[in-house]
């Protein structure tokens, strides 16, 4: 089971998220609804996060940056689509918004795939 982060402001979506990852199989960290409280959550022992790019007036840069820092791999949430997204964070997993639950598993598993396992960083198991 991985420990996998929600960001994202809209309810009705990290309740979606939340739900997608429990039916997974994963154990769910947050949701986090701004970023200050996600940069707080990213500290914790992470498999990977699903990271909402605009956070009311915030971009959710910041979390990806520390995300990164800490190889936790994320997808990035986001209804702007590509060209919408920073240069520099455009090589990560994207879910464009609304996204359906075939291609959310799909990243989902692209991710912990990619990422490895707490304890393969040296995190606890």
């Amino acid at each position: 089971m991985a420990r996998i982060l929600v960001v994202d402001d809209e309810p009705l979506i990290s309740a979606m998220t939340e739900d997608w990852l429990s039916e997974l199989g994963h154990s769910v960290v947050g949701p986090a609804h701004n970023l200050a409280a996600a940069l707080k959550l990213a500290e914790m022992d992470l498999d990977a996060a699903i990271v909402d790019l605009a956070l009311g007036k915030d971009k959710s840069y910041p979390l990806a940056d520390a995300l990164i820092a800490r190889r936790i791999p994320f997808a990035l949430t986001t209804g702007y689509g590509p060209d919408g997204i920073e240069p520099k964070y455009r090589a990560h997993s994207t879910l464009g918004k609304p996204f359906e639950f075939a291609t959310f598993r799909r990243v989902i598993d692209e991710l912990l795939a990619s990422g490895g396992t707490r304890e393969a960083r040296g995190g606890p198991p």
